[in-house]
């Protein structure tokens, strides 16, 4: 076998076996690739594995075995040249033959000849006439040379443009089976049996011992084992006869010699198993031979790092030293704490005032849902029962299921679904319909008794989860057997699993394996008002499905959309409306417009904290974004120290994206006696969490939207005006468990009249090249044609179309090429991910290279630096103090970085080290081969012109290349505030550009004057470095970048 094929057979058994057993070896695949060798049979191979590599008894392993001895060779003695190839070296043969004979192939002349390429040697100048059939014998003589016309050389050239586009075609093919097979064998299932450390040890030393043809090794550590097994059964027989006899005989008459027995047995058990303060002779460090030398260097990191106890706890240790943790003892012990306990009767207490305090007008009420008359009163008792301080020992999980509003319409809802096939749901946040409509249809049967599914998707991998397991615990099964969910890389499912909740991204992604999703019966989009990409996609996508497929019901669930709108795009199809369970709400305006909705939040919610008695209920504010919640609660936190213990306790509890799970799940956590609880939240809350106790919403009427130009192409994220639907989900949060009130920091009149009714899909303000691509990657085509329900604008399809091309993504028939192909493999931006990719041809470092590059290298280079330094220090927490690096964002870089490294893995490619340690000119390389678009050159004013869109860009103050900016720059982004900004700014060598992207620059990009000025006003410096026009390849580029 030659090596290549060897290494891909390695490779493939190495992933069958992390399917199968959960890890995968190097050793372990060999000792199988060399078992398959010997064995005569697939059932003999099956039986060695399980009796000398350890593989469970089961049909997985059998199939396993009969893959394995179907794919390796074995030497067979006389049987021809094709004995001992295996099937899948026969197609891999069949393959290259096929390939290779593609290549010569070329097409008829005008007079009907066949050319015949010519060997390389002759550089393709010389073609000959090949004797055609029933040619007279006077030509037979002749060997007539013809010289090619330019019309020759350029269908040849189209012919082997051709040829690169088919062989690019078959590649990626295969890579898509890679991947699929790679899927299967990497995605984690939670309901597997995984194998122990110790198995895998052990399934390690047994292989590399027979690879080594020597067991004496072996025989050893299971004499040691055995001893120790043995010696572990003598000491239990001991103290169990020791208890014994103190139990059955005591105060009887022993013999001497029973008595002298008796005591020797409690000695020795008293030797063994409770004396631990033996002498242990220490490590000689002088024998280097027998002593572990990291162990005694490790002694000066060990301040660094955490220990092994909290680290396997998810626990971060006291890395302080003793004098330190003691001095930060007796600082805590001298500081004063305030809280609700501490506080007094209230009679004396002084009202405090507030000089900046914000007026509000109450203006209108917003009616409740909540049922009336027998319901009514069930709602209040509910209401009560959650302000009680424990929930009755009687109330079990299907009691709480009965009060959820979509019960009382069960029979109704399932009598609609099964009359339709497309149903649109449109009900309240917390009437149920997400855990209880998929628990319905598995009851009434749409899983067919296992064999088909029902699918629930969520626009959040956090929602999925919870709800998953929220489902599981109500019908009394484990999570993954019966209910399951699937994430990104996290598969908890079964064979048993019967309803399934996954993200957008997923169902998007079985749509590869499986276009008509045959498996499932009933397919539930959740939170469709959302109207992310994913789930703009998955619309058009299902709508074809239901159509397709007549035992298909599909389900579009929301807390609020256009119910029309969406019942005409999917035909018509009826609405069925669960009312909430509301209370009323009373909506108040301010005055007059607030100038800082910061402050204003700020000061409106100690108003409430002050003025409303504790415990009375919580408070809920919205905010744009993570910094304005880090500064909100950063200015709350300063003003309670300042108020002491004049007022009750506040508990601040912080909601956004990248916050810990485990500090998410403080929002939930009911507040202390005495005491309020304020969630600083993002539109998250909105629709996709519910948070009990809530009854004031504080409503600054902003929130963070993405915008796209497609003609600068700049992408910025804006903080704008929220919708009337967002902000009427926003007040309905205070109305879930009782009467509440909003306040809303801005005036009516704003409200009516500035307010636009839904939110601008995100489709239709984004920049649709991750969409593209991702459609591609789907097989489709037609994007002009494509069913979405808000069609993008054609400018940003065509721009999208072009940044694909030229990022190598598509070819010039628009089809998706291989690097497209791996580029859809990253959740990341098609630049950025094709800065991953391209690393492979430019053998760009891992993050483990040298540092010693120059001061104005960029911003790129300075951030692999930092993290350098950071992984050198062992990842310490410590090491971040120090050097005023934030822990957590370091730790999720490091969790981006695993991530990042298990997809290059899973679409072959193999990252590398640095090996020349200080030339990280790879790394910036392959930068510029993702964000060759994005380079700009210095102007004499300090500013700098984007070589290709004209635009004039500054680089950001926070920039470490601002004080010396470098004469060519390639940026990672532009934002725009007070100028528009480049940010993650990295120096740029011009020659780069013709190198890497000769189909987008030209020479003269770089080297030629820019237009407009006269020779006089350039100096010679400029005239080698500025000026560019856009090149022919892009010519419909042109009319966005006029100047």
């Amino acid at each position: 076998m030659a090596a290549s094929d060897d290494g891909q057979l390695r490779t493939w058994v190495s992933d069958r076996l992390m399917a199968l057993l959960g890890y995968s070896q190097g050793l372990v695949a060999r000792l199988v690739v060399r078992l398959a060798r010997e064995c005569a049979s697939a059932g003999d191979l099956a039986a060695r594995l399980v009796d000398l590599a350890g593989f469970p008894p089961s049909p997985d392993t059998a199939a396993f075995a009969e893959d394995v001895y179907g794919r390796v060779p074995r030497s067979c003695g006389g049987g021809g040249d094709d004995a001992g190839v295996s099937e899948y070296q026969r197609q891999m043969q069949e393959a290259a033959a096929m390939a290779k004979k593609q290549s010569t192939i070329k097409l008829l002349d005008d007079d009907g000849e066949i050319g015949v390429s010519a060997s390389p040697s002759s550089g393709g100048r010389k073609r000959f006439r090949r004797k055609a059939v029933g040619e007279d014998d006077d030509d037979a003589g002749r060997n007539a040379r013809r010289r090619r016309s330019p019309d020759d050389e350029e269908e040849d050239g189209d012919a082997g443009e051709e040829e690169e586009m088919e062989r690019d075609q078959i590649e990626r093919a295969q890579l898509e089976r890679n991947i699929r097979e790679r899927d299967a064998a990497s995605t984690r299932r939670l309901t597997d049996r995984k194998t122990t450390k110790r198995e895998q040890g052990e399934l390690a030393r047994r292989s590399d011992a027979m690879d080594k043809n020597d067991t004496s090794g072996l025989r050893r550590l299971s004499r040691r084992a055995y001893l120790q097994r043995r010696k572990e059964k003598k000491v239990e027989e001991m103290r169990d006869e020791i208890v014994d006899h103190e139990f059955l005989f005591p105060g009887v008459q022993l013999t001497a010699a029973e008595e002298r027995d008796m005591r020797h047995k409690k000695q020795v058990y008293g030797l063994v198993h409770d004396r631990d303060d033996y002498y242990r002779m220490p490590d000689a460090y002088d024998a280097a031979a027998n002593v572990d030398q990291e162990k005694r260097f490790s002694v000066a990191r060990r301040r660094y790092e955490e220990p092994a106890e909290a680290a396997r706890d998810g626990k971060t240790a006291n890395a302080l030293s003793e004098q330190e943790a003691w001095e930060e003892q007796q600082i805590r012990k001298s500081r004063l704490q305030f809280g609700s306990m501490d506080r007094g009767r209230r009679g004396d207490e002084y009202e405090l005032l507030f000089d900046d305090g914000v007026e509000f007008v109450r203006s209108t009420v917003m009616a409740g849902t909540a049922p009336a008359d027998d319901d009514d009163t069930a709602a209040a008792a509910a209401a009560d029962e959650y302000h009680a301080e424990a929930m009755d020992a009687k109330a079990t999980l299907q009691d709480e299921r009965k009060t959820l509003p979509v019960y009382k319409l069960k029979d109704d809802l399932l009598k609609a679904i099964d009359e339709h096939k497309v149903l649109i749901v449109v009900g309240e946040t917390g009437s149920g319909k997400t855990t209880q409509i998929p628990q319905y249809l598995h009851e009434v049967g749409y899983t067919a008794g296992g064999r088909k599914k029902v699918a629930c998707t969520q626009p959040r991998r956090v929602a999925a989860m919870s709800v998953a397991a929220r489902v599981a615990e109500e019908m009394g099964v484990k999570l993954g057997h019966e209910v399951g969910y699937s994430i990104r890389f996290e598969d908890c499912t079964s064979e048993k699993t019967v309803i399934k909740y996954m993200t957008d991204g997923m169902l998007l992604r079985e749509f590869l394996g499986e276009p008509d999703l045959g498996s499932y019966s009933v397919v539930v989009v959740d939170e469709a008002h959302e109207r992310t990409l994913a789930t703009d996609i998955l619309f058009g996508l299902v709508k074809d499905i239901a159509r397709l497929r007549p035992d298909m019901k599909l389900l579009i669930s929301s807390a609020t959309l256009n119910a029309d709108k969406f019942s005409d795009f999917f035909d018509a199809a009826p609405v069925f409306r669960i009312p909430g369970r509301r209370f009323e709400v009373g909506i108040h305006y301010t005055v007059a417009p607030e100038a800082d909705y910061i402050d204003a939040a700020v000061v409106t919610v100690l108003q409430l904290h002050v003025t409303e008695p504790p415990g009375g209920g919580d408070i809920l504010l919205f905010l744009t974004g993570q910094e304005e919640i880090e500064t909100v609660e950063e200015i709350l936190r300063h003003r309670l120290r300042v108020l002491g213990g004049k007022v009750a306790e506040l508990v601040i509890c912080p909601i956004y994206a990248n916050l810990p799970a485990e500090l998410q799940a403080k929002i939930f956590e009911p507040a202390p006696a005495g005491a309020r609880k304020v969630v600083l939240a993002t539109n998250i809350a909105e629709t996709s969490l519910t948070i009990d106790g809530i009854k004031y919403v504080v409503d600054p009427g902003f929130c963070k939207v993405k915008s796209y130009n497609p003609r600068t192409g700049m992408e910025s994220l804006l903080v704008a005006p929220v919708s009337r639907a967002s902000a009427e989900q926003r007040a309905g949060r205070s109305g879930r468990t009782g009467p509440g009130e909003c306040f809303r920091l801005y005036t009516e009149y704003n409200f009516v009249s500035d307010l636009d009714d839904d939110a601008v899909p995100e489709i239709q303000r984004s920049n649709l090249a991750s969409v593209v691509l991702a459609l591609k990657a789907l097989g489709i085509n037609d994007l002009v044609g494509f069913d979405f329900m808000d069609p993008p604008p054609a400018e940003s399809l065509l721009r999208a179309l072009e940044e694909l091309f030229a990022l190598g993504a598509l070819n010039s028939r628009g089809e998706l090429t291989k690097t497209g192909r791996r580029m859809a493999e990253f959740p990341l931006d098609p630049m950025l991910s094709k800065a991953i990719v391209a690393s492979e041809s430019g053998s760009t470092p891992t993050p483990h290279g040298g540092r010693s590059t120059p001061a104005n290298a960029g911003d790129h280079v300075a951030l692999l630096n930092v993290y350098n330094a950071w992984a050198e220090s062992g990842y310490s927490p410590q090491w971040c103090r120090e050097s005023f690096v934030q822990h957590r964002t370091m730790r999720r870089a490091r969790d981006v970085r695993d991530q990042l490294g298990a997809l290059l893995e899973r679409v072959e490619i193999a990252p590398c080290s640095s090996a020349g340690g200080g030339d990280l000119d790879a790394v910036r390389k392959a930068v510029t081969a993702g964000y060759f678009r994005h380079a700009a050159r210095l102007q004499r004013d300090g500013s700098y012109r984007a070589v290709k869109s004209r635009q004039t860009v500054f680089v950001h103050p926070s920039s470490g290349v601002a004080q010396a900016p470098p004469r060519w720059a390639l940026y990672h982004e532009l934002v725009l505030t007070t100028k528009e900004y480049m940010r993650q700014v990295t120096e740029l060598k011009p020659e780069w550009l013709v190198e890497i992207a000769p189909h987008y620059y030209e020479r003269k990009d770089v080297d030629e004057p820019e237009p407009k000025k006269t020779a006089a006003a350039t100096t010679p410096q400029e005239q080698t470095t500025a000026g560019s026009t856009p090149t022919k390849q892009t010519p419909n580029l042109n009319s966005f970048f006029d100047v």
